[in-house]
């Protein structure tokens, strides 16, 4: 019985078929400069990435020829950050088909647990590869590279600035000022001593504020105040009992902790409540902090009598209101 040839013989790989770069260094060392290039250009690429994120105008709108009027701060970015990440990519593969080892071999598979022998082989013709690559032999490809991939990181940290504006000082400020008139949150009407009585706690606002502006929100969440009024004797703060008027304190209703009102009034122990995560404060004495994840008393806002008799602020508050923020300190 004849036996048939093995229809899927092994046709083995074609023999290695040297690249003139192999053969003639003068031709390595263009691939060499070419692959340099490309990273170099992919970092003045980045370069020019947030200089025409700084400089150019969010509305300036330019004319290109075929596409017609667009952004020229997003024809700006979209062009540079594309040419940083395409001349990385096409460096890399130039690199990789004219520089390194294209040689192809074979080996039989083995168990996925490999031998100490073959362990140190693998790591061997790692180092091999390294070796082949030319990583520590061309010192220009493999400095252009780093400095391309360095930079080109550079592109997303430059967008983290469209988070918005920075604050500056404006967490620090608030709406009130020397003279400032204290109104009733809700019916706008300036406050006298004798409307605030004994126990009770009022929801204030300094007079400059106008529901209709367009910044009001972004105004009384740091100016929102609430005036309490205690028998004198019960202040035990002597600080707070000299920044407020006859007995009658004013602070920040505003939370330290994340910003939730803290109003709820316990007359009896003159304890403020905020309602998100109980933190609760001590008004009769400086209102510090006596449960809760709050981290600093409530500011309290020195407060004095006008001619007209109106309670009115003696100024800002000394500390800023609500909540920590990253540049507080």
């Amino acid at each position: 019985m004849a036996v048939l040839d093995d229809p899927f013989a092994d046709p083995g790989l074609p023999p290695h078929e040297h690249r003139r770069q192999d053969i003639d260094e003068r031709a390595a060392k263009r691939s060499e400069r070419t692959v340099a290039l490309l990273f170099t250009v992919s970092m003045l690429a980045t370069i020019g990435f947030i200089v025409a994120y700084v400089a150019i105008p969010i509305d300036r709108i330019v004319y290109i020829w075929p596409i017609g009027h667009i952004s020229g701060l997003n024809f700006a970015l979209g062009t540079t950050l594309g040419t940083a990440l395409f001349c990385i990519g096409a460096g890399a593969i130039h690199w990789a088909r004219t520089l390194m080892s294209d040689e192809e071999r074979s080996e039989e598979r083995h168990a996925v647990a490999a031998a100490p022998e073959v362990k140190a082989q693998v790591l061997e013709e790692f180092r091999k590869g390294a070796e082949e690559s030319g990583i520590g032999r061309r010192k220009l490809v493999r400095n252009t590279m780093l400095g391309a991939m360095a930079l080109v990181p550079l592109s997303g940290v430059v967008l983290l600035r469209d988070l918005g504006p920075l604050p500056e000082d404006k967490l620090r400020k608030t709406a009130w000022r020397e003279g400032s008139v204290i109104v009733n949150e809700n019916t706008g009407e300036p406050l006298r001593p004798e409307d605030i009585t004994v126990g009770s706690l009022t929801q204030a606002m300094p007079e400059e504020l106008d529901h209709h502006d367009h910044d009001f929100h972004a105004e009384i969440a740091k100016a929102a105040v609430m005036l309490v009024r205690l028998e004198p004797e019960d202040i035990k703060d002597p600080r707070s009992a000299e920044w407020g008027h006859e007995g009658i304190l004013c602070f920040s209703k505003i939370c330290t902790h994340i910003g939730c009102p803290a109003t709820l009034y316990e007359q009896q122990t003159h304890h403020a409540l905020c309602p998100c995560h109980q933190s609760t404060f001590d008004l009769s004495d400086g209102a510090r902090v006596l449960f809760g994840p709050a981290g600093h008393p409530l500011p309290q806002l020195r407060i004095t009598v006008n001619d007209d008799g109106y309670l009115t602020a003696l100024g800002d508050f000394e500390e800023p209101p609500g909540p920590s923020f990253w540049e507080r300190g």
